[in-house]
């Protein structure tokens, strides 16, 4: 197949969604397709080869974070010359709602449409107040994967539209589980580590409850390690250092992998706004015992067959709960590791092998609605 893949965030400061289209797209030529991806990127951005710019962002708030957007008149005509000469078996949009590239495309479409919806949020205003022009064209896709149960509810919860797949967030889960631990982030029985990665200044990470848990967990445990890691203001890694944390700054790809697995336990206090939790993913594929808080999108990614969860889960917002769920960890080698045997088992349902074979089936059912209840072109994407 010929697919184009629309990317509404920009590549200059990758994120989930930025990272997900990407490796989707990679995984996709691996397995004998034509793929191109048009995403927003400056233009002394690199990017892979099959990446077509749309040009600068400009930076939104938007479900609870800062979304780098691009969009107006000059974006339009690019997603429409993009569509034009694409001449693609299939397009597949990722977050239409964002008023960005996808909601143009959705819009513009001239063939076969798929939208991937990785959002999940009970309360979204944006969301409804864009309802009267967003809904008409979700409506006409000819598929529609949601990443989670969550994200399914918020499209129909808020523009009553069903998911017509649930199909999670891929993981080349092979770069964790090789993953070869770094002797200065490794724990010891004595010093045991913890850990937390992330964009850690949005509020939404959960990083001021995750540096709160420090004092009850050390109370126990007084020389365990708590590591934080990722993208953040000097700020915030000034507060992290007074609360007692190790700061260790943005990891690139194959650091953050050997930084899941050194340590003992992995923490995601998150608040609120996910839909998936890939971070929980890979942090169970490296090995790490995970401690999570108790969103439904991250619920929904620990269950495993029997019932159960391969996950430690806490109450949102409650750092004495995180620090409980830790010392019965540390307290317990046995059940940490029996913890992390689970994750890892149940890791590997997320891998991209498991996953990209589900989007390519998404897209022939597309192929086969869009021939039935579109048999004639839709629109000449030409004209304004």
């Amino acid at each position: 197949m010929r697919i184009g893949i629309v990317c509404p965030y920009s590549l200059d400061r990758p994120g989930g969604v930025q990272l997900h289209v990407l490796d989707l797209a990679e995984s996709l030529i691996a397995r004998g397709h034509e793929v191109s991806v048009l995403a927003p990127a400056a233009d002394d951005t690199p990017v892979p080869a099959y990446v077509s710019s749309a040009g600068r962002s400009v930076p939104i708030r938007y479900n609870g974070a800062t979304a780098r957007l691009t969009f107006g008149m000059v974006a339009a005509a690019r997603v429409r010359e993009w569509l034009k000469l694409g001449h693609f078996d299939v397009v597949h949009l990722h977050e239409p709602g964002a008023p960005s590239l996808s909601l143009i495309a959705m819009w513009a479409r001239i063939g076969p449409t798929v939208a991937t919806f990785h959002s999940s949020n009970a309360e979204s205003a944006i969301m409804r107040m864009a309802k009267p022009w967003i809904k008409p064209g979700y409506e006409e896709l000819d598929a529609r994967i949601a990443v989670s149960p969550s994200a399914a509810a918020t499209i129909r919860d808020h523009l009553r539209v069903e998911a017509t797949h649930i199909i999670p967030n891929g993981v080349d889960t092979k770069n964790y589980v090789d993953a070869i631990p770094d002797p200065h982030w490794k724990g010891t029985p004595e010093a045991p580590t913890i850990g937390i990665l992330g964009r850690l200044d949005e509020p939404r990470k959960g990083l001021e409850d995750y540096l709160a848990a420090i004092p009850a967990v050390r109370a126990r445990h007084p020389h365990a390690r708590f590591l934080v890691a990722g993208r953040f203001s000097d700020r915030v890694a000034a507060k992290a250092a007074r609360a007692g944390a190790e700061v260790i700054g943005e990891l690139d790809e194959p650091q953050k992998a050997r930084f899941m697995a050194s340590v003992d336990v992995y923490c995601a206090p998150n608040l609120g706004g996910e839909s998936f939790g890939i971070v929980l993913v890979e942090a169970m594929a490296a090995g790490a015992a995970v401690v999570a808080s108790d969103l439904t999108a991250f619920m929904d990614v620990s269950t495993i067959a029997d019932g159960g969860h391969a996950a430690a889960h806490h109450t949102v917002g409650d750092p004495a709960a995180i620090a409980v769920c830790v010392n019965e960890l540390l307290d317990d080698p046995a059940a940490r590791a029996a913890l992390a045997a689970r994750g890892r088992e149940c890791a590997a349902a997320f891998d991209w092998a498991n996953v990209a074979p589900r989007v390519e089936e998404t897209y022939r059912d597309a192929i086969r609605m869009d021939a039935e209840f579109h048999p004639h072109p839709t629109k000449d994407v030409t004209s304004p």
